[in-house]
């Protein structure tokens, strides 16, 4: 049976992109198309959780773009395993890629899949060791977006990892919430 661990911090995430809309009647160059985003998280409390990911896209048309994405994550803290009760502190490394999809069904909705593969460190079969290996992730969800004045606005996005592992996965949940600003 799993316990519930409840962990009081400080969290703070700013989301940035510059992803514009064009307009299909005009030719646009493939500069024109390509926006610059991505996360910046920090964590402090139980855990300790610094989250650089930057990203690339590209408007293949003006509700649907695509792109690539890197992520470096540095985690520090306690951890019970969850299968063999072991207690371990850590401090590691995550690093890997993304690519992503992204459909704008209105100006404020967004559907939105995302696939990465990080290099994670996480407890062995027998809870005795920390091994690294490469983890993968297939997110599906959605959004919302507010438009605060230009390209500034507040982002939510929900999504559900399909290849969720309790043992391998960065994540504590299947469940990932994302949420920040847009400048």
């Amino acid at each position: 049976m799993r316990k519930l661990v409840i962990a009081l911090s400080v969290f703070c995430c700013l989301q940035v992109s510059a992803q514009k809309e064009f307009d299909p009647e005009v030719e646009n160059s493939f500069f024109d198309r390509v926006y610059f985003g991505g996360n910046f998280n920090v964590q402090f409390g139980t855990f300790t959780v610094i989250n650089v990911s930057p990203l690339a896209g590209y408007m293949v048309t003006n509700r649907f773009s695509v792109g690539p994405g890197i992520t470096y994550q540095y985690l520090k803290g306690e951890a019970r395993d969850i299968f063999t009760g072991n207690v371990f502190k850590y401090k590691t490394n995550i690093f890997g890629a993304r690519v992503f999809a992204r459909y704008n069904i209105t100006p404020q909705f967004f559907a939105y899949t995302e696939y990465e593969s990080l290099k994670v460190e996480f407890p062995n079969e027998n809870g005795t060791e920390l091994v690294k290996d490469w983890v993968p992730g297939y997110f599906i969800g959605g959004g919302v977006f507010q438009p605060v004045g230009g390209r500034a606005g507040l982002g939510l996005t929900v999504l559900l990892n399909l290849l969720h592992d309790d043992r391998k996965s960065p994540y504590n949940s299947e469940i990932i919430i994302r949420a920040g600003i847009t400048l």
